[in-house]
């Protein structure tokens, strides 16, 4: 395996400048991709929240095996964490989300109110690696555009605070990884749906990668994609496959097009509902 590794210097910045706001927060919510929940997790926020209430956000559920999304909801709850599964381009949900926030916050709240504040605003920091989906929860939760959106991670560049009709202030910060992954297994499930800059790695290696989740996991998504069947999808391997593929697609031996391709046709969920990483 090649290493995978991104961690430009705005991400250290934005790092930094969320440390130095945590005081002005009430709730961190730390948005997951639902698809990766263990891969997509920043260690950095673990650091950072400390004793604060601490919202989970399985965000891209749409896109997730439905399964896994319940084994990795009553896997992560504890302790101060509520989890909860949220599909952000649809808005469903929202409604949910927006009375957690106000439920994790109700002791400040009901705090300020016993020293006289009416009405007191609820500051909270929405976290997570990039491409997550955390532009779409912020622009739900204002109510128009005011987040940029992307397909592509590195949209969100600064940190700024937002007001929604809810009472409720939101720090939009940029996606944030780690300096070194210490599973490489991370960086490949964080290049298959789109964390890192498809500039940073082979687009084979990590379509070789997904090939060999996929067989394993969701074998019958693969022969439907590959219009072919069982018995043909498994007796070759996954370098043999990859090229079979390239070929049945019309691309002929473009391989690293190819693999392109298979990340984009995954990440937009027409692969089929799939999760990588497994409770």
């Amino acid at each position: 395996m090649a290493n995978i590794q991104w961690y430009p210097g705005h991400m250290n910045k934005a790092r930094n400048q969320l440390e130095d706001k945590m005081g002005l927060i009430d709730v961190l919510v730390e948005v997951l991709d639902a698809r990766i929940p263990e891969s997509s997790r920043n260690p950095m926020i673990s650091e950072l929240v400390g004793d604060k209430p601490h919202l989970i956000i399985l965000n891209k559920a749409d896109l997730a095996d439905p399964v896994m999304t319940k084994m990795w909801q009553k896997k992560l709850s504890g302790k101060g964490k509520v989890v909860m599964a949220l599909d952000s381009l649809h808005s469903t949900n929202m409604q949910v989300l927006i009375r957690m926030i106000k439920k994790a916050a109700s002791s400040k709240v009901a705090k300020l109110e016993s020293k006289g504040a009416s009405n007191p605003v609820i500051r909270i920091a929405l976290a997570g690696v990039p491409n997550c989906g955390k532009s779409t929860i912020i622009n739900r939760l204002v109510g128009r555009n005011v987040a940029a959106v992307g397909n592509k991670p590195g949209v969100t560049k600064g940190q700024t605070w937002l007001k929604t009709p809810y009472n409720i202030q939101i720090l939009d910060t940029p996606g944030i990884l780690w300096p070194k992954f210490e599973d490489q297994e991370v960086g490949y499930k964080l290049a298959a749906l789109g964390s890192i800059k498809d500039s940073i790695f082979s687009a084979d290696d990590v379509a070789l990668y997904l090939l060999s989740k996929l067989r394993k996991y969701y074998l019958n998504d693969v022969v439907k994609f590959a219009r072919s069947t069982k018995e043909e999808v498994s007796k070759i391997n996954d370098t043999d496959l990859l090229l079979a593929l390239t070929e049945q697609y019309g691309m002929r031996d473009d391989y690293d097009r190819f693999s392109l391709y298979l990340l984009q046709r995954l990440r937009k969920g027409k692969v089929g509902r799939i999760t990588l990483d497994r409770p």
